[in-house]
This record gives structure tokens, C-alpha cells and sequence, in this order.
């Protein structure tokens, strides 16, 4: 006899498993748990076998009964229904395991060693914003060039150009790897340059003229704000490293005896040590704020709400402008810019050593990168006449056109 709706919810548990049938080998399986299971036995190559078809109330009576004869007709086509369903299974697994969040992860994950703390983050929180919502669960290789455009558009729409710039180039690396570990053939991204609109040139605001310099210097010089902020800023004129590798500045790196500070490679953006020659100001500088810090914290520059951590990110940028220079005008990274201009172009250092101190990518005729200590003597030098030539500026003793003659033809 067919089952009926109300035969099956009202259905009890019993001190053991028992089973009420339906039509054709259907049957309600009722667990002594209180479990209701729907399962359709069948024969198919001479083995008796039992598809599994759901679990009531999950899959009601109708349902069951349609799933039942879809197995049905599989069998009838010589498939084997409980093959077929675990392939469906597999396939979904696979599916899953090349989702195109997952990939992006492993990829993320095998970047780490190559990137700051800082940038790692910044590039998994674009993906976890802006695409996992709508395409992680995707197979990748499902994803084509209109999926991703439309994901950009929406950024775009925003205002946000240069950040749908970015993550359409971290999309391309992603499928790129993916392409490389044979799970793709092509990188859908490629399909999109010149879709999205150029990013408005956007360089960190610095002041390069040696008369502004001077008012910067001056105004430097005059600072009241709190101890360790005026500190901070006034050191990172004379020795021009990026606000981050300043900020996160370590006693342990900072040998005031030699004047040297030794930049770990893991806190720098090119992940290479780094060396800074400090001058007699920079030194002065450090030995003036070492008493308060060195004691309570690992940090040269310590947060003013907690020992255990550098003053934050935004501390620089904002006392330049309570100094009264605006954004347009001067940022902490633009003070990089201003040694870069006026060592060349004024104190005329030669271009590999300006670079070298700027930590950036600097080769040799033959395409080898230069180590840490290339023209260390002589970027003791340039970094002492530069710290010379700011304060000439600041004090009104030097010369807008000074020249300090170091290049060879």
C-alpha cells in the first residue's frame, strides 16, 4: 500500500529501526533515534544495492517519490544510479577545491614571504570585499572576462578606479597561477585591458624647492607637539626612509655608536636588508629620545596609548598637517621625493647612490643586483652633506644652490 503525507510525519521512532514501504522498492526508513530516511533498494548487475535519497522532512513524500523515479529511469538506461550520484559528488567536490576563492587563497598564501605584513593584508580584504561575495564559490574555470568586468564596473561606479586597477591586476595573478598549476588554461583577465579607465596620476605630495624647504625645516625645528611625534618628524627629513620602515623602527637595529641603523629585509618593500647611515643630526635626534623609549619599548617611536605598539600610520601625515601643510602640498613619503630631487639635481650625488639609499632596485652593468653595503662610504658621506644642507636651509646659512660636486662622468 502506497504511503500517504500523514503516514509519514506521523511516523514514531521505535526500540529499533523498521521500514514503511511506499510502490517499487521505495521505502521510508524510521531509526530508533527518531531519524526518518528515504531509500530505494535496487538490483543492477546482479548486486543488490540501496540509494540513498534524502532525509524527510527535508525531502517530503512527492519529492522522494520523484527522485525515485529518476533512479528508476537510470536503471532503465543501464546506469547505475548510486554510481552516478557519487560522481555528482566528486565532481561537486572538485568543483569546490578549484572555486575560484580557494585558489586565490593558495595564492595569497604562497605570496607571504615576498610581501610586507601590511600589503598582504591590504590585498586579501580587496578580494574578500569586492569579489569572493559574488564569484568565490565559482569554479574557476567557469569564470569568464564579462564576470570580472562586471565586478570592476561596480568599483568603478564607486569612484574607486585605481582600486578596481589593483584587483583586476591581483585577479590576473590569481588566474595566471591557476593557468601555471594546470587547473585553466587561460587568464580571463587579459581579455580586459583597456576596459577600465587610466588611475588620475596620483604622486605623493613633496615639497622639492630649496626656499620651501626652508620654511618646512623651520617649521620642523619649531614643532610643539607631543615629545615622540616631534621627534619622529624631524628625524625622517634626515634620513628619508619610507613612514613605515620609521614608524616601526627597533632599539635592536639602531647602532648609535657606529651611526648605522640596520633595516631588517622583512620590514622593507623590496624584502632585502637595508642600511642608513646617520648623520651627526639624525644621531643627536635618537640619542635625545632614547631615554624615554628604549626602556618601556622595543619601539623607537612608541604609540602613545601602549608601549606594544609604533605610532600609528596615519601620526606623521597628520602632524604635517597641524604643522599647516596640506595634503597637495607635503606628506611623510614626500619627504623621500625632496631628498631624491635636491641630492641630485643641487647637492649632485651620483644616481646609483641616491638610489641605493632610497632602497631601491639598483643593478650593475651586468644586471646583478648591488648589496647592502655598495657605497656605504660614500653614502655616509652624501647623507651627512644632506643633513648639512638642510639645516643650512632651515638656519639661513647655506645656499639655495649649493653644490657638493660627487659625480663622475
Amino acid at each position: 500500500m502506497a504511503l500517504s503525507d500523514i503516514t509519514v510525519r506521523k511516523a514514531k521512532p521505535t526500540d529499533k529501526d523498521y521500514k514503511l514501504r511506499d510502490e517499487k522498492n521505495l521505502y521510508l526508513l524510521v531509526k530508533k533515534n527518531g531519524g526518518k530516511y528515504w531509500r530505494y533498494d535496487y538490483r543492477f548487475q546482479d548486486k543488490r544495492k540501496t540509494l540513498a535519497l534524502g532525509i524527510y522532512p527535508d525531502i517530503p513524500l512527492k519529492k522522494a517519490r520523484e527522485l525515485h523515479q529518476a533512479a528508476r529511469q537510470q536503471l532503465a538506461d543501464g546506469i547505475d544510479p548510486s554510481a552516478y550520484k557519487q560522481s555528482l559528488k566528486r565532481s561537486s567536490q572538485e568543483q569546490a577545491a578549484n572555486s575560484f576563492e580557494i585558489i586565490a587563497r593558495e595564492w595569497h598564501t604562497k605570496q607571504l614571504p615576498t610581501w610586507t605584513e601590511g600589503h598582504a593584508k591590504t590585498v586579501m580584504r580587496r578580494l574578500e570585499v569586492n569579489i569572493f561575495p559574488w564569484i568565490g564559490n565559482k569554479p574557476i574555470a567557469q569564470i569568464k572576462p564579462p564576470d570580472i568586468l562586471e565586478l570592476l564596473r561596480k568599483i568603478e561606479e564607486r569612484g574607486a578606479v585605481e582600486t578596481a586597477h589593483r584587483i583586476l591586476q591581483s585577479c590576473g595573478q590569481i588566474f595566471r597561477y591557476a593557468v601555471g598549476g594546470g587547473r585553466i588554461d587561460s587568464d580571463p583577465c587579459r581579455d580586459l585591458r583597456g576596459q577600465l579607465p587610466p588611475v588620475k596620476s596620483d604622486h605623493h605630495a613633496a615639497i622639492i624647492e630649496p626656499s620651501k624647504i626652508a620654511t618646512l625645516m623651520q617649521s620642523l625645528q619649531t614643532y610643539n607637539g607631543m615629545f615622540i611625534t616631534r621627534c619622529a618628524i624631524q628625524l625622517l627629513p634626515y634620513v628619508f626612509v619610507r613612514p613605515g620602515e620609521l614608524r616601526n623602527a627597533e632599539w635592536t637595529e639602531i647602532d648609535l655608536d657606529t651611526a648605522l641603523w640596520k633595516i631588517p629585509a622583512e620590514k622593507m618593500k623590496m624584502k632585502a636588508d637595508h642600511l642608513v647611515p646617520l648623520s651627526h643630526q639624525a644621531v643627536a635626534i635618537l640619542q635625545n629620545i632614547k631615554p624615554l623609549t628604549q626602556h618601556c619599548s622595543r619601539y623607537v617611536f612608541h604609540s602613545l596609548r601602549t608601549t606594544q605598539r609604533p605610532i600609528s600610520d596615519n601620526t606623521l601625515n597628520s602632524t604635517l598637517r597641524r604643522m599647516g601643510f596640506s595634503k597637495e602640498e607635503m606628506t611623510a613619503h614626500g619627504f623621500r621625493a625632496m631628498a631624491r630631487t635636491n641630492l641630485d639635481e643641487v647637492l649632485k650625488f651620483r644616481f646609483e647612490v641616491i638610489e641605493m639609499q632610497l632602497a631601491h632596485a639598483v643593478r650593475d652593468a651586468n644586471g646583478r643586483a648591488y648589496n647592502r653595503t655598495q657605497y656605504l662610504d660614500e653614502r655616509r658621506c652624501m647623507m651627512q652633506a644632506w643633513a648639512d644642507w638642510l639645516d643650512g636651509l632651515r638656519d639661513g646659512t647655506g645656499q639655495n644652490d649649493n653644490v657638493v660636486q660627487f659625480k663622475q662622468s
